[in-house]
């Protein structure tokens, strides 16, 4: 059996839906496995031993029709029996509907039913520890006749990667008999970044509690903004932020994580990276994220998340998600770090 799983989108989101090559290889372990993925999600997946092989979707194929049906044919011609939609859009309709493969899978949406023979109708509640969107993913496997409760994303780095960067660390000044932390100071956009005078808080907190190391983690384009933040921290706080050692790349980051304590900061990619790395984590989601979607794996303490809805939902009241997104600023000034400082002081002392 042949099958191909796409999954166009965010890093978090690929990493996320590795989980199904996981437990199809379990059931079938004869299948051949394919992923089609964006380019600059491509190291995050690396060394997984259930993926078979990687197809990528570049930004040129995005841009281009022409380029896009000499894709598509190429995906044609090999012929898979199942393909498995996670992305859902109207690139991945395309290619699933044209695949000619015998068996194709996606969500439930109106506008793309007649493209598969299984739509698949997402949960918005669950109980499972793993959370919403694993509990969704693995709801994709059901006409495989495969059914799993949960499973938990994994990121496989080398022994030579890891040791690597904790060589560069400490020929950069970090000790590790002191705890290490890297902090991400910023989200992937500005409506799901904290308050950069409240993530300053949050690093103070951090030095002030462990007297410990601050790596800061932001993609190069937010350079100023990082610079911003480490304004806002006291005297005191800088003394232990390194803000020159960052990884040159996303390998890079993911094995200068695995030699932290914890990671803490924005929700989003990076957490859910730390996460599969088996790191200690600590999100503070943006107010128009739903929570129950990505803060799985908190059940034992290793991993805490905050939302401003666990602490003054009637902010909510009458609101829909778009009206929250828009004002997001709004959401975000009235979450001050006073409501969840001592939940985080917990966090640190129980890591």
């Amino acid at each position: 059996m042949k099958i191909l799983i796409i999954q166009q989108k965010m890093i978090g989101d690929v990493l996320t839906s590795t989980i199904l090559f996981e437990a199809i290889k379990e059931h079938y372990p004869k299948a051949e496995l394919h992923y089609l993925i964006n380019l600059n999600t491509l190291p995050v997946i690396k060394g997984n031993p259930f993926i078979d092989d990687v197809i990528i979707y570049t930004p040129e194929i995005q841009r281009s029709n022409l380029k896009l049906w000499h894709f598509i044919k190429s995906i044609r011609k090999n012929e898979y029996d199942v393909i498995i939609d996670v992305y859902s859009k109207l690139s991945s309709n395309l290619i699933s509907f044209l695949s000619k493969a015998k068996t194709k899978i996606s969500y439930h949406k109106k506008q793309s039913l007649f493209i598969y023979d299984h739509n698949i109708k997402r949960t918005h509640h669950s109980n499972k520890a793993s959370g919403l969107e694993i509990s969704n993913r693995l709801k994709l496997l059901t006409p495989l006749k495969i059914y799993k409760d949960s499973l938990k994303p994994q990121i496989y780095l080398t022994q030579e990667e890891i040791d690597t960067r904790k060589t560069y660390l400490e020929n950069n000044g970090i000790n590790f008999e002191t705890p290490l932390y890297m902090v991400s100071v910023l989200g992937s956009s500005e409506n799901k970044s904290y308050p950069l005078n409240f993530m300053a808080e949050i690093i103070d907190t951090i030095v002030a509690e462990t007297k410990g190391q601050i790596l800061f983690n932001y993609i190069p384009s937010q350079l100023q903004q990082a610079k911003i933040v480490y304004g806002f921290c006291k005297a005191e706080t800088k003394k232990h932020i390194h803000f020159n050692i960052f990884g040159k790349n996303l390998r890079e980051f993911l094995a200068l994580t695995k030699n932290c304590d914890a990671l803490i900061g924005n929700e989003g990619g990076a957490i859910n990276m730390a996460k599969a790395l088996d790191i200690p984590t600590f999100s503070i989601f943006s107010p128009w994220i739903k929570k129950e979607g990505w803060n799985g794996f908190e059940n034992d303490g290793t991993h805490v998340s905050v939302h401003i809805k666990d602490f003054n939902s009637n902010l909510y009241d009458n609101k829909i998600q778009k009206e929250i997104k828009k004002e997001a600023k709004v959401f975000y000034e009235a979450f001050q770090p006073k409501y969840f400082l001592t939940v985080l002081k917990k966090f640190l002392k129980t890591i």
